[in-house]
């Protein structure tokens, strides 16, 4: 699901930093209040944890890749807050390290996964909490993957109309909306099942060592 350099215009991510600078400012606020020295080695295995599950990619039809987020897990142990810092600062280190996603894609990948990611997580796990625990949290997990995944091929798939050239020729990203979105979303129907199964699965042991902070 990264998008690399050289897919988005800078009408798009332009503006996408001036916001994700306001939602880091934001989240960063709220979060110095909350790091200790019980919660930052915890919140650093599971930060851990999200990079290497997010170097795993899977290459996936229409010029993007796809792989297990697990921004969801952070989110439902430790806030939306940390979350959406921990995985800005995972996807800054997988485009500077191996490549994976871009530095002017990092925004817009940032807020679609790290912020909107952990935002439904959050909010799918309180909606659904009455049908307990593994319901709740696999379809949180599920659908912190569809979103962000919608997300990203609504943005990709809107280039080909935000930048042309003098004859309509596309600038950056060649595909509109009739490919992005069931070459994104197909395949992460399948990749949120596996992020279901392995946030329930973490989720448990986190729980079981009092790991949880919200």
């Amino acid at each position: 699901m990264h998008i690399p350099d050289g897919f988005l215009s800078p009408q798009t991510y332009l503006p996408a930093y001036a916001v994700a600078a306001g939602a880091w400012a934001w989240a960063a606020k709220g979060l110095r209040a909350q790091l200790d020295e019980t919660m930052v080695p915890r919140l650093a295995v599971l930060t851990a944890l999200s990079y290497v599950l997010g170097i795993i990619m899977v290459p996936i039809p229409g010029g993007t890749s796809g792989h297990v987020l697990g921004v969801a897990i952070l989110a439902l142990a430790f806030g939306v807050r940390a979350a959406f810092v921990a995985y800005s600062l995972v996807l800054l280190l997988q485009s500077l390290l191996f490549g994976a996603g871009g530095i002017t894609s990092l925004a817009v990948n940032a807020l679609a996964m790290g912020l909107i990611g952990a935002g439904a997580a959050v909010a799918v796990r309180k909606l659904l909490a009455r049908f307990g625990d593994t319901a709740s949290i696999a379809i949180a997990a599920w659908v912190s993957v569809m979103l962000p995944g919608i997300i990203v091929a609504l943005v990709l798939g809107m280039q080909p109309l935000i930048a042309q050239n003098a004859e309509g020729t596309p600038l950056f990203f060649p595909f509109g909306l009739s490919i992005t979105l069931p070459a994104v979303l197909i395949p992460h129907i399948f990749i949120g099942i596996g992020e279901a199964v392995l946030t329930v699965l973490v989720w448990r042991y986190v729980r079981a060592r009092n790991w949880v902070t919200i």
